[in-house]
């Protein structure tokens, strides 16, 4: 498909724009490592929230949640909801201590709960995921997507992209990200709304007239968010709701609560309120995904069985793409001149999402590798420093996406490849503020064991160790030796999660018995005196975080038992 005049307009306007914003923004010549990376600790909850909400939003979620809709209907949309209950996590058991003790980078957290060397660890571990999931990967997915539906070739997405990505995140800093999001959460919900209208306006064309029809034309169990625990073929659903009520949580705890990408929004924030109210307003905003980005797979998913539109297959198997269901869509249902939109939106949700993890990896590096050896570096090396590392991750992550074609399902990718880590951070992270009894010995042991089996269970679970390991005997699909059903455990990595967060708990509670406790005025300090002592204090009226709490409860839950 080739791309019109006004399309190129649309696009050259919005990133050109965005850029300009954001420099004017959050430039500042001799900025100080607060404004930079924390921009002054001066952002509202509205702002907080937004970014949150943007900063997890890329192009492999589009892509991936439409797709998801199509293969699987909306219990895909558990990703979505479930994320408001880790959210409430975030803004009443650990912001209070991440706020309140004055930290600029989780890792600084870890070494005041525990040691030098977990803040070591968790650097390591919040880079390589910003460079090879939050910036390498949606880099390349979003390559794929405008190659596929605009014509522009791969190497341009992602040089041109980048590039404007990098100039106003390196100049601005935190303040800049953060604005610039505010603008592209409207513009990302605003061209998800216009595919679910334009998909519904369709149905009518393939003789879907009404709810009852609509009904009648999805796969069985599409428009439910539970699933059962065994499928139609009597193994275990990949996302049943056990699964995703014992996994979500694990992957979800290190994802919103552990990781700097995200908590960096709340660390900025102007008090605790603030932090806490914007990380509960993202809690809202990930409803929308469900109806915005889910549903319209499903529609999608109608219009293709009734022959709207083609689906192109898996390369070399009759397996239709799932993958390409959203450029499809948009193929068939966005007139042109619209398409250009549509590109300014998708270009939204990769910016905000790399331009979140730069942020946070110049963060990382200049506060907990450069501030921690020298801490002698004035403030104005310290942020020049912040930009050149955000250029250099930046040419890495470019040079990283070049090889994003080497992976399967790449959205089931980047959800199994934190399995690894993500149990062993969320039970540190969880027993460090409920426990005051946990050591510095308990941490590292769980955080170094914890992340070598998931480690050893992400290599056995590889489709290609697997074929290797069964000597060409596996049958086409084959999903690894311990997802797949028939040659392997049959176990989906959802239930993988909890398996290995309970050795981790384990590991940790049995090595903090056996090694000595630590300083108790210390851990004080960054430790609850009971696992609900969070909930104690008066209410500060409608606005009080808790109060909030319930209300996002009672949402989730109609919505829950209304689509169950």
């Amino acid at each position: 498909m080739t791309i019109s005049i006004f399309d190129i307009i649309v696009i050259a306007v919005y990133l050109i724009g965005i850029t300009a914003f954001g420099i004017w923004i959050g430039f500042r010549r001799h900025a100080s490592t607060d404004h930079y990376f924390l921009a002054n600790k001066s952002l509202g909850w509205f702002t907080v929230g937004a970014a949150v909400f943007t900063s997890n939003i890329s192009t492999i979620h589009l892509v991936g949640l439409a797709a998801g809709g199509a293969k699987d209907g909306m219990v895909i949309g558990n990703f979505e909801w479930m994320a408001c209950f880790t959210l409430i996590l975030l803004a009443l058991l650990f912001a209070p201590f991440y706020i309140n003790s004055g930290v600029r980078t989780l890792p600084e957290f870890m070494e005041r709960r525990y040691c030098p060397s977990a803040r070591t660890f968790l650097a390591f571990i919040g880079l390589a995921g910003a460079l090879l999931i939050h910036i390498g990967i949606s880099l390349f997915a979003a390559a794929k997507l405008f190659e596929s539906f605009l014509g522009i070739p791969m190497i341009t997405t992602i040089i041109v992209l980048s590039l404007f990505t990098v100039t106003y995140t390196a100049l601005g800093g935190l303040k800049a990200v953060v604005m610039t999001e505010n603008i592209q959460v409207c513009l990302l919900l605003g061209g998800a709304t216009l595919v679910t209208v334009l998909g519904l306006r369709a149905l009518p064309g393939v003789g879907v007239h009404d709810v009852a029809t609509f009904k009648e034309a999805v796969a069985p169990g599409q428009l439910n968010m539970l699933q059962p625990i065994i499928n139609a073929q009597g193994h275990l659903n990949q996302f049943s709701w056990l699964g995703v009520l014992l996994g979500y949580p694990i992957l979800g705890i290190w994802y919103w609560c552990a990781d700097q990408t995200h908590v960096q929004r709340v660390l900025g924030a102007k008090n605790l309120k603030a932090g806490q109210n914007g990380a509960l307003f993202a809690g809202f905003l990930k409803i929308t995904p469900v109806f915005l980005m889910v549903f319209p797979g499903v529609i999608g998913y109608v219009l293709w069985q009734k022959g709207a539109f083609q689906l192109l297959n898996v390369a070399g198997t009759n397996t239709p793409d799932y993958n390409t269901m959203l450029p499809a869509l948009i193929t068939h249902l966005v007139p042109v001149g619209l398409k250009g939109l549509l590109a300014a939106c998708m270009a939204a949700a990769l910016m905000s999402c790399m331009a979140a993890a730069l942020n946070s990896c110049a963060t990382l590096i200049s506060l907990d590798i450069v501030k921690r050896l020298r801490p002698a570096t004035p403030d104005t090396r310290v942020v020049m420093i912040g930009r050149i590392t955000t250029g250099v991750i930046m040419v890495l992550a470019m040079l990283w996406s070049t090889q994003g074609d080497q992976f399967g399902t790449i959205f089931e990718a980047i959800n199994k490849i934190p399995m690894t880590f993500a149990p062993a951070v969320t039970t540190v992270f969880v027993l460090g503020v409920m426990w005051k009894r946990g050591t510095k010995q308990a941490a590292m042991a769980t955080l170094y064991l914890g992340s070598f089996i998931g480690i050893i269970y992400f290599l056995l679970d590889l489709p290609g160790v697997g074929k290797l390991i069964l000597a060409g005997k596996a049958h086409e699909g084959f999903g690894g030796l311990v997802t797949d059903p028939t040659q392997g455990l049959g176990i989906p990595f959802m239930l993988v999660g909890p398996f290995i967060a309970v050795v981790c708990v384990i590991i940790y509670i049995i090595t903090s018995l056996l090694t000595p406790a630590m300083d108790p005025r210390e851990v004080a300090k960054v430790c609850w005196d009971h696992p609900l002592a969070f909930l104690q204090g008066r209410l500060a009226g409608a606005s009080d975080p808790r109060i909030v709490t319930l209300v996002l409860l009672a949402v989730v839950g109609v919505l829950y038992f209304l689509l169950r």
